[in-house]
C-alpha cells in the first residue's frame, strides 16, 4: 500500500478514486505510566514514556485505515493526515485518513 501526504503521485496514473478512508484509536497511558512520565518530566528533556505513547496510537491508526483502503480495492492512500483530540483527560484519539484511490505506474 502506498501512503502519501501529497495529492498525488509521482510516476504514477490515478486510475480511480474511492473515497474518504479512515483509522481511529482511542489510547491512555496506564497509571504506573503516568508516574513515569511525571518522573521524567521532573527532570526536564524528552518524555520518551509519552512519545512512545503517540508513536503507538499513530501507528495503529495507520495500520487501520490501510486496512479500511485495501477493504475498499485501494492500492494507494493520497492526501494522508493525522489529527488527534483529547477526549478526556489521559485519554486521546488519534485519526488517520486520506482519499482510497487505485494508481497505476505510467509507462
Amino acid at each position: 500500500m502506498l501512503v502519501s501526504t501529497t495529492n498525488d503521485l509521482q510516476g504514477y496514473r490515478i486510475v480511480k478514486q474511492l473515497g474518504l478512508v479512515r483509522g481511529i484509536t482511542v489510547r491512555s497511558r496506564s497509571v504506573l505510566g503516568n508516574f513515569a512520565g511525571g518522573i521524567q518530566s521532573f527532570f526536564g528533556g524528552k518524555l520518551s514514556i509519552y512519545v512512545n505513547l503517540a508513536e503507538t496510537a499513530r501507528k495503529e491508526a495507520l495500520d487501520h485505515m490501510i486496512e479500511h483502503a485495501q477493504a475498499t480495492g485501494a492500492n494507494a492512500v493520497l492526501a494522508m493526515r493525522y489529527d488527534a483530540n483529547e477526549i478526556k483527560d489521559g485519554i486521546t484519539e488519534v485519526l488517520a485518513y486520506g482519499t482510497a484511490v487505485v494508481v497505476e505506474p505510467i509507462a
